[in-house]
């Protein structure tokens, strides 16, 4: 099967069906980041991912990794935590600082260029794409940050400077955003880390189909204002 070359001059994608096997799920080469073809590959299914120097790689791969949020399990150690470590936990409070700790805070290298860092902000001051941020009094220790599609929420990445914080920003998160109707979270390629967390492997088929559901729903029209979360009780 043949990786497609994108145009500039067209936002369109090939199927996801399309991708390879190996390496999985990589379906196209080149294109742009603009916020059209960004969403536009969010809503197909697609996200980019590639490294530094190399065209903008697009990938769809099968399964896909998902989080259920509705069923992420709070363990009695988190709990325990969290009455003696007076983290907060913010939405859509510093979005900028949140994608630049995640392009900085990584040991391996990272994907997420300047060009990356542009292309998110400006879906974000389109209101498509949003951060979590936890802070320990007023500094940023984690957070993670993504992109909406009605009750899906396609994660990016998320960072940690002290033990539990991106742990923590997901696990409030998640409380919220189903408490709010929040249906699914995409995790997009499993590992070790989002495992533990747990997400879970389906179908590309699967994902597809709920993606298209998850589309054509809303969340309530004040769940992205900038506030703080909390968890009940």
């Amino acid at each position: 099967m043949r990786l497609v070359q994108l145009s500039r001059h067209t936002i369109a994608f090939p199927s996801p069906e399309a991708a390879l096997r190996e390496p999985n799920g990589l379906l196209a080469l080149g294109g742009d980041l603009s916020p059209a073809r960004l969403l536009m590959a969010y809503q197909r299914g697609i996200f980019p991912w590639f490294s530094p120097g190399d065209p903008i790689l697009w990938w769809s791969p099968d399964p896909r990794a998902v989080l259920w949020p509705a069923e992420f399990h709070v363990s009695r150690s988190m709990k325990r935590f969290h009455k003696t470590q007076p983290y907060r936990v913010t939405i859509n409070h510093a979005f900028g600082r949140v994608i630049d700790g995640c392009a900085q805070d990584r040991h391996e290298g990272t994907w997420i260029t300047p060009d990356v860092v542009l292309a998110y902000h400006r879906l974000h001051e389109l209101g498509h794409a949003h951060s979590i941020e936890v802070w320990y009094e007023n500094e940023l220790i984690g957070g993670m940050y993504g992109v909406a599609l009605g009750t899906l929420f396609c994660g990016e990445s998320m960072f940690s400077r002290r033990i539990n914080a991106s742990k923590t920003a997901l696990m409030l998160f998640c409380d919220a955003f189903s408490r709010a109707g929040g249906q699914l979270i995409d995790c997009q390629v499993l590992n070790s880390h989002t495992a533990s967390l747990g997400a879970v492997e389906i179908p590309r088929r699967d994902y597809l189909e709920l993606l298209d559901i998850a589309r054509q729903q809303r969340l309530p029209s004040h769940f992205w204002v900038p506030r703080e979360l909390f968890l009940p009780g």
